[in-house]
């Protein structure tokens, strides 16, 4: 397993869910539910802000495939999300398919007695854990790098 702490995303529409790794790339935890910019690139500037106070060496993105397995427009929007990213981050950029992740975090949440209407910027967070965690425990498992890697210049790709 690869030392590091990495950043996971959850791209949204109205917010993006932020969650780190520990240094060793065992544990996700949730940090920050950041609002997306309509326009300009403050969503962007947080996130490498937020890497960069944790001392980041990668960031993982979801990708919302949808249940077949086919693009949808948020599978767009989170591609472009990290195609932005990857050409602004000094880091590697990774896609990890994320299905169900939103629907697993509000599960969770529901478990624990909370609201899901009143909890939607903390969604946004246990999604980015939920999806973190998985890219971390797929390497671990596997001794592979989790996802597809964002090129700068084309955007996602197979390794």
């Amino acid at each position: 397993m690869r030392q590091g702490v990495r950043v996971g995303i959850d791209v949204g529409k109205a917010r993006v869910g932020v969650a780190r790794s520990d240094l060793h790339g065992i544990l996700a935890t949730p940090v920050e539910t950041v609002a997306r910019s309509s326009s300009g690139r403050a969503d962007i500037e947080r996130i490498l802000a937020i890497a960069t106070e944790i001392d980041a060496t990668e960031f993982i993105v979801g990708l919302p495939l949808s249940m077949s397995g086919g693009r949808t427009p948020s599978t767009d929007d989170a591609s472009a999300f990290a195609l932005e990213l990857a050409r602004a981050a000094s880091h590697p950029v990774r896609m990890i398919d994320e299905r169900l992740t939103t629907v697993s975090a509000q599960a969770a949440l529901h478990r624990s007695g909370k609201n899901t209407k009143n909890s939607r910027p903390v969604i946004d967070q246990v999604a980015a854990v939920i999806l973190l965690q998985h890219a971390l425990d797929v390497e671990r498992s596997t001794g592979n790098l989790p996802g597809l890697p964002v090129d700068p210049n084309q955007g996602p790709h197979s390794d």
